[in-house]
């Protein structure tokens, strides 16, 4: 097997098919990547954009090449000396009409031989809220019919929705028709609180799978089995591991049945928090971005720019404090549902411990408990229970309980979570678990992250404002205890600001000054009043992190109208106040015509700073422990905001000549290809390699010292000219890299 000393993600669909990424094999194989990975490849919805909403997991995307053109990639990848990793997705399917089992769940209900793989609640009928209005007038108003598909007779409601129906149900009456299907039709609007299936987080159109089954699980996993097995694949990636109803037992499974395949699982970890000991190749490497983010943020610039702001806006508290509010909202606007049905599960639970509660109580405990929960889950299970779990839960039942008039119900509740004793306890813990990752991740990331506008590049994946900077100290520890396996990212296709861009925000915090000078000349601009203040210091920044970009105008408006209805202030994505959000576009244009004419000497600055940044970045990226991750054209300057701006399409042309580029461009391509090609080159080394990171009076020092070598990478943030080093055998500002013979 090959050695995993680099990977590189490419994003398909948007015409990057298979054949595409096998154009980037010789690219990979000069960069000194030792493995493709790959975003989903099995079938999803048409026109999907991205691939986790999979309609068929035994598929192989026709759209990407199928699974001849799959084949081909895998052998043109082998013959280069590249391996493969995929991102499967064992926790959801497109809840859609394209999706053929759901499609039979549809036709025969609870009888379908696909009926358990959905996490469906079957005490109702399945609920579609795929109506516009009411069924009753949309059946009034004619556009109810009958009509014929490929698998049957099916339901049609105009021009768009064709749904299966039972056999042998069909009748001219078409409401009782209706009244005989295991689903029911409803405006799209009751998705709030009316839905009976588990979805994604918020998104009403992908449904839990039920993965925990052993017949779901061989099901959903055939074809990537066949792969591995056939040697075409040769690592997992598992997105949302924290959705499951049980992620160690599906691990365990999933390892007993892939061998020495190797596992990387998108775990958000927040504050102190480890990954469980599952015995996994590691993370997807969230964590390290914020180590980087932090060790490079400078801690006094960082407090100057908190206290600007707050003098601006007049914001008060903490990031925690902006979470909580963001979690009341979200849990009674966002996750009605799951709330509504936590709070049933809760009255079940409390029944079958003959100590029944009343359902205010009920719903006031389970509000309590998940808002006061600070991660995106504890990991009980019938047979184990980690004991910092149970500490955890002792901290969050105390916390929950202090602002109730009545802990006891807390208490019970807890007692469910922690040690269920019956098969409806038992559903409560499944689903709380459940549930606390899709609302702190709604909060912060999607919520709070976009209202707390003080300093953006604290604001990513995992990330924690609160604590915006790390010690020199404290980067040792978590160096010393990190997974040598484990991926290292700085940008990926959910960051929020991809590498490069972030950095140069990170460089506010080096010249305080001059950002300053660059909020007030955005202030000053005509009619700036119209939008906030807190706005205008999310757009000084986000202008920043892509100015000189193609295109800039348009990705800047398209990202605010993202970040205005994230933050639901004066927005919101279900009922968007296109006015509102007018008055703080129409700032863009003026901004970007002001400093296109000015160039601000306080932008200059900014922008060669976060050069200096980017360069230190990557290269404590390639030295740490751990195996970098590097996002498809982040081997050069990479400016991007979050999703689809960071998804745009890629030049591998010009990235193919960025060697020979001048200035930063050049630079941190010279710099990735020799320090990835000498990981590719001994990566006994690189596994072995202790680790230490320490200040000096200018910046930082990490080292590797191994068998056969030691390197050294020193750091200068302030951009000093350190001169060429022995491995990086140019000058680079702020930045030098040796290696010596031990």
């Amino acid at each position: 097997m090959i050695p995993v000393t680099s990977t590189y993600r490419l994003q398909l669909r948007e015409d990057v098919t298979f054949d595409a990424a096998t154009g980037f094999l010789p690219h990979l194989a000069a960069l000194g990547i030792s493995h493709l990975y790959l975003s989903p490849i099995f079938a999803a919805q048409a026109g999907s954009t991205h691939g986790y909403d999979v309609i068929d997991a035994n598929v192989i995307d026709p759209v990407l090449g199928g699974e001849a053109g799959f084949e081909r990639l895998a052998a043109a990848a082998a013959s280069h000396g590249i391996g493969i990793i995929i991102d499967i997705v064992p926790n959801h399917m497109a809840f859609s009409l394209q999706t053929p089992w759901l499609r039979d769940v549809l036709r025969h209900g609870q009888d379908s031989a696909y009926a358990r793989h959905f996490d469906i609640n079957w005490s109702d009928k399945l609920v579609l809220p795929f109506l516009t209005e009411s069924f009753a007038d949309a059946l009034s108003s004619g556009q109810v019919g009958i009509g014929q598909a490929e698998d049957g007779p099916v339901m049609t409601v105009g021009d768009g929705l064709a749904i299966p129906i039972a056999p042998g149900k069909v009748t001219a009456d078409l409401d009782a028709l209706h009244a005989a299907q295991a689903w029911r039709l409803t405006r799209w609007e009751r998705e709030r609180d009316s839905i009976t299936h588990r979805r994604f987080f918020n998104v009403t159109g992908l449904i839990g799978m039920r993965v925990e089954d052993e017949q779901v699980f061989d099901d959903m996993h055939a074809k990537t089995f066949d792969l591995i097995d056939r040697g075409l694949v040769q690592g997992l990636r598992l997105d949302h591991i924290d959705g499951l109803a049980d992620p160690g037992g599906y691990l365990r499974r999933l390892q007993a049945r892939v061998g020495n395949c190797p596992i990387w699982v998108e775990k958000i970890l927040t504050g102190d928090e480890v990954l469980p000991d599952w015995g996994l190749a590691g993370t997807t490497g969230y964590e390290a971005a914020r180590k980087l983010a932090q060790v490079l943020t400078d801690s006094q610039g960082h407090a100057r720019i908190v206290s600007d702001w707050r003098a601006a806006t007049g914001k008060m508290g903490s990031f925690h404090d902006a979470i909580q509010t963001a979690k009341h909202e979200v849990l009674r606007q966002e996750l009605a549902a799951e709330m509504l049905d936590l709070i049933d599960l809760g009255h079940r639970a409390t029944q079958a411990d003959a100590r029944e509660q009343g359902g205010e109580a009920l719903r006031e405990a389970v509000i309590a408990l998940l808002i006061a929960f600070p991660r995106y889950r504890p990991y009980f299970c019938q047979t184990f229970q980690r004991p910092e779990d149970l500490a955890l839960m002792d901290k969050v039942t105390t916390e929950a309980a202090a602002d109730l008039r009545n802990g006891a119900v807390v208490q019970q509740l807890a007692g469910f979570i922690t040690a269920p004793g019956t098969d409806a306890a038992r559903a409560f813990q499944v689903r709380f678990q459940q549930v606390t990752g899709a609302l702190l991740a709604k909060s912060h990331e999607d919520t709070a992250g976009f209202r707390w506008n003080a300093y953006l590049a604290a604001n990513e994946v995992g990330a924690d404002p609160d604590a915006a900077t790390i010690t020199a100290n404290g980067m040792q520890d978590w160096l010393a205890t990190r997974q040598g396996s484990a991926l290292t990212l700085t940008s990926s296709h959910d960051t929020k600001r991809s590498e490069d861009a972030r950095m140069r925000l990170v460089a506010i915090s080096h010249l305080p000054d001059d950002f300053a000078a660059l909020v007030d000349r955005v202030a000053g601009l005509d009619g700036a009043g119209v939008a906030c203040a807190n706005d205008r210091w999310y757009l000084t920044q986000v202008a920043l992190a892509i100015w000189g970009e193609d295109d800039l105008d348009q990705r800047l408006h398209d990202h605010v109208v993202k970040a205005l209805r994230e933050g639901k202030t004066i927005t919101n994505w279900i009922y968007p106040d296109t006015e509102a959000e007018n008055r703080v576009l129409s700032l863009i244009p003026k901004l970007t015509a002001d400093w296109a004419a000015a160039r601000p000497a306080a932008l200059m600055r900014l922008i060669a700073r976060g050069e200096v940044l980017s360069l230190i970045q990557t290269a404590l990226k390639l030295t740490m422990p751990g195996v970098p991750d590097i996002y498809r054209g982040c081997e050069g300057p990479h400016f991007a905001l979050t999703d689809p701006d960071n998804r745009l399409p890629v030049d591998l042309d010009a990235l193919m000549a960025l060697t020979e580029a001048s200035g930063f461009a050049g630079q941190k391509a010279r710099l990735t290809h020799a320090m990835l090609r000498a990981r590719r080159d001994d990566p006994a080394f690189w596994d072995g390699a202790a680790v230490q990171f320490a200040a000096t009076g200018a910046g930082f020092v990490l080292t590797r010292v191994g068998e056969g070598g030691r390197v050294t990478v020193t750091c200068d943030p302030n951009g000093a000219d350190l001169g060429a080093g022995t491995l990086m055998k140019e000058a680079l500002p702020g930045l030098r890299v040796d290696f010596s013979p031990e």
